[in-house]
């Protein structure tokens, strides 16, 4: 592909950041309004589960083929396509008249999604070629991330308060419109020399081994560990990753390929973005339910608590990408997992006392926010710098589904233990993710990590 001249590579960077808006803006909004949905559709908490892991689990479900298919068919033509789905969906969703309906609705904004995230990383990776002006604009990427986190919360009270619900999912469709046309307007058509071909029965293996594991994971504090539906979809689980991993290493041309992993930069980005967006979807379910039917605060009063871990999230990106082109990932994975770790030790200590203290609560979002923060630009730089660009999408693709396995089963595994009313136990989980962050950050970094990275490089070209 032709890189677009230098003047036209800031609208680029910003039709790929608007849509990123869209879905950073999407989970933050969505979460504050979680309790007014649950009063208006009569929704039990694993409900509200769903409402968010049906959305994630499609979503990591379809990142790599929607990669793959971009890297085949035109990168523009599938981004405007997922453009559409996702404004189509929140269309949809506004409307849903029961918990059922909106879980539907958001597989289909989820399909619409999966091909944004990916696509816009790989239309950034073949615009930006020089590393350190990539990791500059992956930075600047990230910190668009952190702008939906930011905006989100409070704006998501104010829509909560004034309008319902429902209005948080009407915001998406004048940013998605937008979006569409800029892109048409900016965006030049991409593809690989040579993609890689489909691989449906890999497909089709992962959903059952994603889809199997989170119902159990939701539903057993309900029905029990031992109930037959719950054994049943872990034995599933894991029948499908036994006859997942040995097919994909079978093929010429996988779905994920098995042999990324061997470079330990790669295999601790990946861990990486599992255990940050772990962190995330269970910090953010857990606390907005906290605030909310703890402290009974209203909507926008949640947002307004959680406004400094966002802020930290929107500022930190920019500044984790440019330590990243200059210095490496080691720093800003470190900085990330002492932050996730801190804040979780110290939402243990802020949600003893039936009063906390709001200094106490907010050094807890700050901490959380500066982890989060700095874990984007690592992750994504790590992904996609070591694939030629001619897989740029299926190289995002495995990076970006990494965050929503890691945002699934953070929300499945802590909105588990919340159900089962061990708030106490929810903490440290999330504290225990940042721990193995800086652990991973720490040994994945290293010259000998470097080195396992240069052997892949090789075996595969």
């Amino acid at each position: 592909m032709p890189v677009p001249r230098r003047g036209r590579r800031v609208p680029v960077l910003a039709v790929c950041c608007l849509s990123v808006l869209l879905v950073g803006l999407d989970v933050s909004i969505l979460n504050v309004a979680l309790p007014s949905m649950q009063r208006d559709l009569g929704s039990p908490v694993s409900g509200l589960q769903w409402t968010l892991d049906a959305y994630t689990l499609v979503l990591a479900s379809l990142l790599t083929p929607a990669g793959a298919t971009a890297d085949r068919v035109g990168r523009r033509r599938i981004f405007q396509l997922g453009l559409v789905l996702f404004t189509a969906g929140s269309a949809l969703c506004s409307l849903a008249p029961s918990t059922g309906r909106l879980v539907a609705f958001r597989m289909v904004q989820a399909a619409g999604g999966s091909m944004l995230t990916p696509v816009a990383m790989a239309i950034l990776t073949n615009t930006f070629t020089e590393p350190r002006e990539r990791a500059r604009a992956i930075g600047v990427w990230g910190g668009v991330v952190g702008l939906g986190m930011a905006a989100g919360p409070v704006l998501g009270g104010v829509l909560v308060e004034s309008a319902g619900w429902r209005s948080v999912f009407w915001l998406n469709v004048p940013i998605g419109l937008a979006a569409l046309a800029l892109t048409a307007l900016f965006v030049p058509e991409s593809r690989a020399p040579r993609a890689r071909r489909a691989d449906p029965v890999g497909q089709l293996l992962l959903i059952v081994l994603l889809g199997a594991l989170t119902y159990a994971v939701i539903e057993a504090p309900g029905e029990g560990w031992t109930a037959p539906p719950i054994v049943a979809c872990l034995t599933v689980a894991a029948c499908a990753l036994a006859a997942f991993v040995p097919y994909e290493n079978r093929r010429a041309e996988p779905l994920i390929e098995p042999r990324l992993f061997r470079s330990a930069s790669f295999s601790g980005a990946t861990a990486t973005a599992v255990l940050a967006f772990a962190a995330l979807g269970g910090f953010l379910f857990t606390n907005t339910l906290y605030l909310q039917h703890e402290l009974g605060l209203s909507a926008l009063g949640a947002g307004v608590h959680l406004l400094p871990m966002a802020v930290l999230s929107l500022v930190c990106p920019p500044l984790s990408g440019r330590i990243v082109g200059s210095r490496g990932p080691r720093t800003p994975l470190l900085v990330a997992g002492t932050g996730i770790t801190a804040s979780g030790v110290l939402a243990v200590v802020a949600t003893r006392s039936a009063h906390p203290s709001d200094t106490l609560l907010s050094l807890t979002y700050l901490l959380f926010g500066l982890g989060f923060g700095f874990v984007n630009a690592p992750i994504t730089y790590t992904a996609v710098s070591g694939m030629p660009r001619a897989q740029a999408g299926v190289a995002a693709a495995i990076a970006a589904t990494s965050r929503q396995i890691g945002s699934s089963l953070g929300v499945a595994v802590i909105g588990a233990t919340v159900a089962a009313g061990s708030g106490p136990a929810a903490w440290w989980i999330i504290a225990g993710c940042g721990a193995a962050v800086l652990v991973l950050g720490a040994a994945t970094t290293g010259r000998r990590a470097a080195a396992t990275a240069v052997t892949t490089e090789r075996v595969r070209t």
